[in-house]
């Protein structure tokens, strides 16, 4: 289905001050008329005059108003005739229709939310008064819109389910495409986010994890959905918009606004995490240790502050490392005696 734009008909003002001349016209041949006939003559007049002021509001239908970031596609008995965009009062054949099957759907995106929840007002001590009308506006917004899809759960590449959430940015570049190529183009993109977002997330593990090979290159590489938000939300992006282009689409950008573990494995992971921290926090305590412990070997042996031999020197560095990776603070016994 191709897009056609209807450049010239954006002439509905100077038709609306056509059919009000065309009104009142007919108005004062038909009193003209009455005053004629009196005469004999004029029945004719007043026949026409009559017939065009009962079906003179049937062009006042074919005039279209569009705001800004709008857009309209219209059908004549069926068949696509083109699509208006821009501002502008429009002029178009009074039994063209417009036609939007998206126009009732409302997902959990911006272009959606309606302000105190579609309330119109409240009267002082008196609960909201709504007023609720069956008018649906059939035109398609052109603007960006935000679609925040529902929290997923999903087994990342190491099969530990994880709970993500993703924000796509998208917007209609193609009236005649979002229209009838899709059923429903809001809900078409909702599904190919879900669908996209599966699909990729299945390749990263939630944490950088040894031998595995995320981008399909065949070398093992250190993505992870956390380390590597930046490039998964753009895996995410292509994926979608390779599903959606037929449908008349653009995603602008997709990002992850919710990661962590499911919480049937959380705490096992925490743990998990927490013992990995104190592992490292070990080690960089043991490396600290023994250096101090070198260091203060060398000088007392440099400064030949006391001689010591291999025995005592291993049991200085025993009583050293056990004070310095020890978790409570040491409490030393001075020895008032001899060293030996």
């Amino acid at each position: 289905m191709e897009e056609k734009i209807l450049q010239k008909k954006k002439n509905g003002m100077a038709m609306l001050l056509l059919f009000i001349l065309l009104y009142i016209a007919a108005i004062l041949a038909s009193v003209g008329g009455f005053i004629v006939n009196a005469r004999g003559i004029g029945t004719a007049l007043i026949i026409i005059s009559m017939i065009y002021m009962a079906i003179g509001w049937i062009p006042f239908l074919g005039l279209k108003v569009l705001k800004p970031q709008e857009a309209a596609v219209l059908t004549l008995f069926g068949k696509y005739i083109g699509s208006l965009k821009g501002d502008g009062f429009y002029f178009v054949n009074p039994f063209s229709t417009m036609v939007n099957p998206a126009a009732e759907t409302k997902l959990n995106q911006s272009g959606d939310v309606k302000p105190n929840g579609g309330k119109l007002f409240q009267l002082g001590g008196v609960e909201n008064v709504n007023l609720n009308t069956n008018v649906v506006n059939k035109k398609i917004s052109l603007k960006i819109m935000t679609l925040n899809n529902n929290r997923q759960k999903i087994n990342d590449c190491l099969g530990n389910p994880v709970e993500i959430g993703i924000a796509v940015m998208w917007r209609v570049v193609d009236t005649a495409k979002a229209v009838f190529n899709v059923d429903n183009y809001k809900e078409y993109l909702s599904l190919q986010c879900d669908s996209a977002l599966r699909n990729i997330v299945r390749m990263y593990p939630y944490d950088a994890a040894e031998n595995i090979d995320t981008t399909g290159d065949g070398m093992a590489d250190d993505g992870s959905l956390r380390g590597s938000s930046e490039v998964v939300a753009e895996r995410i992006r292509q994926e979608i918009q390779s599903k959606v282009s037929e449908a008349g689409l653009e995603i602008i950008e997709a990002r992850i606004t919710y990661l962590a573990y499911a919480p049937e494995i959380a705490a096992v992971m925490l743990q998990r995490q927490q013992a990995s921290a104190i592992i490292d926090a070990r080690k960089l305590i043991v490396d600290g240790a023994v250096g101090m412990v070198e260091m203060a070997l060398n000088r007392l042996s440099e400064n030949e502050v006391v001689e010591l031999d291999d025995e005592r020197k291993a049991a200085m560095v025993s009583n050293l490392l056990v004070v310095l990776c020890g978790n409570r603070d040491a409490q030393p016994i001075v020895n008032s005696g001899s060293l030996y």
